[in-house]
């Protein structure tokens, strides 16, 4: 057992709860997991199948896109009531072989063992049958070996972060930089809960020590740390709230924008060249008219958590009382 797993209970228990609370509750849910091979995918799924949220007498349709180091036997699948299909081929997953397999065995919930190294994007497209829904994405990964995927493939590894709703490390070390894989995945997905746990199961936490002090009244950010206080702001805003921030940015406008507001962010790398996003709050500021497009700045500004019509909801607002034309930054874009 592991200590992440609690957590991952909670939320499969509120699923259900969501689904019963529904007009969906006749639709059968399905889950998918996903990871690169011998990540530990079917370990945690040998977990998730015995217990009592899992375990209540329902039929578990397990599809199966690759062979990892785990198998499931016959005297498991008879005592948690499962049955699995197996496919090779990305392809398979049509609307077809779904509703082939579905009629087959009439499971009360489909889970999908997903092949790591497809399309993760893919998986929001299957199309399932109309009593399918998609209920949750879960992602497990080793971490002791990620790093060599974010070497080699760090595009298609930080796409299957990107496409997911919780994110489990498993066997994770004292050398794990969960850290950096904790910033990685915030800066992709926000919404991702993610977990780190040790082969005996206990829970490591994210240090996010951070390179400037959050507990002065006036916070200089150096141009290296811009990424890393993206992200806290988000996590933690009621650290901010109040406080000026000091630091150098980008001016982005739009004629959408009301007269005085601009965007001060940095360009990010998050996965690869081909995926740069620009990080940025919105921002006001009396003289925004004066402002050019793509000006570099050095940005004084109150940081508040309130509306606004341009996230469509609550969020970190600055209120500049300085906005000074600037020199670049002497690297141009932010890492993660």
């Amino acid at each position: 057992s592991c200590q992440s797993c609690n957590k991952v209970r909670q939320l499969f228990v509120i699923k259900a709860l969501e689904r019963e609370d529904s007009n969906m509750a006749n639709e059968i849910p399905v889950y998918m997991i996903t990871g690169f091979l011998e990540g530990g995918k079917t370990s945690f799924l040998k977990f998730t199948l015995q217990q009592d949220y899992f375990n209540d007498g329902s039929k578990t349709l397990l599809i199966l896109c690759e062979e990892g180091e785990t198998e499931l036997d016959q005297e498991f699948m008879d005592k948690y009531h499962v049955v699995t299909e197996t496919i090779e081929e990305e392809s398979e997953l049509n609307r077809e072989y779904f509703r082939e397999v579905g009629k087959r065995h009439k499971p009360d919930r489909v889970i999908i063992e997903y092949n790591g190294m497809w399309s993760p994007k893919n998986i929001t497209q299957l199309p399932f049958p109309y009593s399918w829904e998609l209920y949750q994405t879960i992602t497990v990964l080793d971490g002791s070996t990620f790093q060599l995927y974010l070497n080699n493939i760090k595009s298609l590894a930080m796409e299957l972060l990107t496409y997911t709703d919780m994110v489990v490390f498993n066997r994770c070390t004292q050398e794990t930089p969960i850290d950096t894989f904790n910033r990685s995945i915030k800066a992709v997905n926000r919404r991702a809960e993610v977990m780190f746990e040790t082969k005996d199961g206990e829970t490591l936490q994210p240090e996010d020590v951070l390179p400037y002090d959050r507990d002065q009244d006036v916070i200089h950010l150096e141009d290296e740390d811009y990424g890393i206080w993206y992200i806290d702001a988000q996590d933690n805003p009621d650290e901010y709230v109040g406080k000026t921030i000091v630091f150098k940015a980008m001016v982005m406008k739009n004629k959408e924008f009301p007269a005085d507001v601009f965007v001060p962010g940095r360009n990010a790398m998050t996965c690869c060249a081909d995926d740069i996003r620009f990080l940025g709050f919105v921002c006001k500021y009396k003289d925004t008219a004066s402002l050019k497009r793509r000006q570099w700045v050095m940005v004084t500004a109150t940081f508040e958590w309130e509306y606004s019509d341009l996230y469509g909801e609550k969020g970190p607002v600055l209120r500049a009382t300085e906005v000074a034309q600037t020199s670049a930054p002497k690297e141009d874009l932010v890492y993660f």
